[in-house]
């Protein structure tokens, strides 16, 4: 397919991404970029498998350099400010051509894609102007930071009150960078090694995992799902750092443990492996057809013990629950920052205010289930953010409040995995720039015996 065509799906893909950013109300959750594209992909099943490529890729790359885009676009043209219906076209040229270095002479049949005469006249100077625009000395570190790495300036305000500015820097340039596909192999069916095996003769390339023990990556990205290994449920395309999370809480076959936003149940799964089929695993959810989706995943893994029910709120679970669980693993909701690789565009949909509001939603949630712990028992909770605000100081405030719960140092837990500890403490922090998983958080809290 010509380039002006694959630019033409690549402007439509992402005008529907825009707008539906522009269509989000105060509490409405904004549609993550992958599942907008997966949706689009399955209404255009003529695209073949390089022309999709081109054009997930281009697409997430101008999403997550969306900032310096629009600021080099602005720059290189002779007007205020860039006309709605042309804005999802110039973004992904000045992509190629600023961040990619493709050369200008590759664009030049896009005029007729063009609906603003002077622009479409200019044609050739913008091209030119936008392969060699350099970016202007920045008013200190800040404002550099976000306008080169793409980031709200807010989430570099936060990070350089956390950690030194070259940290920063190396922390969002990792965040910049396509995330590895990263497989969890399911131990109720297969080894590592006899699932690498079998994907070899499936003719699918894989190496282990840094740190999971059953994690697989794969050096090529393909389409997984169509392959007979992942029907038959031998894995599950889990990033290496979720994989983590339940390795380190090491449940037990004997135990009873509640996953209190269980989702689709990525984690949910490995913990029915790691018990080996054996326990009581209760999955919940506020969102049913999350859940619907971990019935199909459970029954492809050949998972037996795990129950699946709705709740509207924990609370509902109180009077027969109580005290009953041995571990309750609240995945909280979070801004998701932690997983920007994935889904460039939640930069732009979260905000300083739904920071607030998540940490209040997040104080409520480990409220109504540390009830469910039972006196010796550990109550988890686990975000895919590296912010403090929905993090360590909900695990503060929840421990003020609730003096039978101390918090488990987690250090001896992540050198069991070899994992570096960094600003960790007693928290299990796992960061793309580190250990190259998503950006994850895991408090682990113990009730006392009354």
């Amino acid at each position: 397919m010509r380039l002006s065509s694959l630019l033409g799906h690549v402007q439509e893909l992402l005008t529907l991404i825009f707008d539906a950013h522009r269509r989000r109300t105060n509490h409405a959750r904004v549609p993550p970029a992958d599942a907008i594209i997966d949706s689009f992909f399955r209404a255009r099943k003529y695209l073949g498998s390089q022309d999709r490529r081109f054009i997930a890729e281009t697409t997430y790359g101008t999403l997550r350099h969306l900032k310096r885009c629009e600021y080099v676009v602005l720059m290189s043209i002779s007007r205020p400010s860039i006309p709605q219906g042309d804005r999802a076209l110039l973004l992904p040229i000045a992509y190629l051509l600023h961040i990619e270095r493709r050369p200008p002479q590759d664009f030049m049949g896009l005029n007729s894609q063009i609906r603003a005469k002077d622009l479409r006249q200019d044609l050739p100077e913008l091209l030119r102007r936008l392969s060699v625009f350099t970016l202007p000395v920045a008013n200190g570190p800040i404002e550099r930071l976000a306008l080169e790495y793409s980031f709200p300036e807010w989430i570099v305000h936060r990070l350089l009150h956390e950690f030194e500015s070259a940290e920063v820097e190396r922390l969002l340039e990792s965040l910049n960078e396509p995330a590895p596909l990263q497989l969890r192999v399911n131990t109720l069916k297969a080894t590592a090694e006899e699932c690498k095996t079998r994907l070899a003769s499936e003719g699918i390339a894989a190496v282990r995992t840094q740190y999971s023990p059953i994690g697989l990556q794969l050096p090529k990205r393909i389409n997984v799902f169509t392959h007979a290994s992942f029907r038959e449920g031998f894995f599950e395309v889990q990033d290496e750092g979720s994989q983590l999370l339940p390795l380190l809480i090491d449940p037990k076959p004997t135990d009873k443990i509640l996953d209190a936003c269980a989702g689709a149940g990525g984690k949910t799964l490995e913990f029915a492996a790691l018990m080996r089929n054996r326990g009581e695993i209760l999955a919940t959810d506020v969102r049913a057809f999350r859940l619907q989706e971990l019935k199909k995943r459970a029954k492809r893994a050949g998972v037996s013990n795990v129950r699946i029910q709705w709740v509207d709120d924990l609370h509902e679970l109180r009077e027969k629950y109580q005290a009953y669980f041995d571990v309750v693993f609240v995945d909280a909701p979070c801004s998701g920052l932690g997983t920007l690789r994935r889904n460039p565009g939640m930069k732009w949909s979260v905000s300083e205010r739904s920071i607030d509001e998540l940490a209040e939603k997040q104080k409520s949630i480990l409220e109504a289930a540390w009830p469910l712990v039972k006196p010796g028992g550990r109550l988890v909770y686990a975000t895919c953010t590296f912010l403090t605000e929905e993090n360590e100081s909900v695990v503060a405030a929840f421990l003020k409040d609730h003096a039978p719960f101390q918090l488990v140092d987690c250090s001896a837990l992540m050198s069991r995995l070899n994992l570096e500890t960094v600003h960790g403490g007693p928290f299990v922090k796992l960061f793309p720039h580190v250990h190259g998983t998503d950006g994850f958080f895991c408090a682990i809290m113990r009730r006392g015996k009354a």
